[in-house]
C-alpha cells in the first residue's frame, strides 16, 4: 500500500481544515484517517467521510516525516533565492487537485527586494481556480508560510488577485495532462 490510500491512527492531536470550506477543525488522537493525497509535504485524509488537509509540519500525527526545505542562504543570488521560492510554492497543492498550484498557473507575480540586512522581501500575486473557493485564504496562507520558512526570507506579502481571470489554458502541459485535459 502507497502513502495514498494508506489507513492510519492520528497519533496526536491536530489541527486540519475541512475541504472545501477551509474551516479549522481539531482532530483528536487515535482518530481513523485514510490519507488521499500525500503531496508537497502535506496531507488529505478522509475522517468519517469528510475531507481534511493536514499541513507538512504536523506530518507526525500521521507517523510521516516533515519535508526538507531546499537549501538557500542570505549568500545565494537572487536568482538562486527566486528558483528556491518557486521550489516552495511548488509544494503547495490544492487539496482537491494532484497538481501544484505554480503548475496550475495560480501565481501571477513574485518579486524580490534584497534588503540592508541581506534578506529578501517577497512580495507575491496569486489567484485561484475559482473565486469562490473556500480554501482561498488557507492557500494563501499556506504560500505565505511556506515562502517565509526559507531562511533568506525576511518579509512575505502574498495578495490575491482576480485580474486576469484564471483560465486553464494558463495550466502547463503537464498539469494539464494530469488532471485529463489531453
Amino acid at each position: 500500500m502507497s502513502a495514498e490510500d494508506e489507513v492510519v491512527s492520528l497519533k496526536r492531536d491536530v489541527i486540519a481544515a475541512l475541504v472545501p470550506s477551509g474551516q479549522r477543525v481539531e482532530l483528536p488522537e487515535g482518530t481513523e484517517a485514510r490519507i488521499t493525497q500525500a503531496l508537497g509535504g502535506s496531507f488529505t485524509v478522509i475522517i468519517q467521510g469528510h475531507m481534511f488537509r493536514i499541513e507538512g509540519s504536523d506530518a507526525d500525527c500521521l507517523g510521516k516525516d516533515p519535508p526538507a526545505l531546499p537549501e538557500v542562504n542570505e549568500d545565494a543570488s537572487d536568482e538562486d533565492v527566486q528558483k528556491a521560492i518557486y521550489e516552495q510554492m511548488g509544494t503547495v497543492y490544492d487539496p482537491e487537485i494532484p497538481v501544484d498550484i505554480v503548475e496550475l498557473g495560480l501565481i501571477y507575480r513574485c518579486e524580490l527586494s534584497r534588503r540592508e540586512d541581506n534578506q529578501v522581501d517577497v512580495a507575491i500575486d496569486m489567484t485561484l481556480t475559482a473565486p469562490g473557493c473556500g480554501m482561498g485564504d488557507f492557500l494563501v496562507n499556506d504560500v505565505r508560510s511556506k515562502v517565509q520558512a526559507l531562511p533568506v526570507v525576511g518579509d512575505v506579502t502574498v495578495n490575491l488577485v482576480f485580474d486576469p481571470p484564471w483560465r486553464q489554458d494558463m495550466m502547463s502541459e503537464s498539469a494539464q495532462l494530469a488532471v485529463g485535459f489531453f
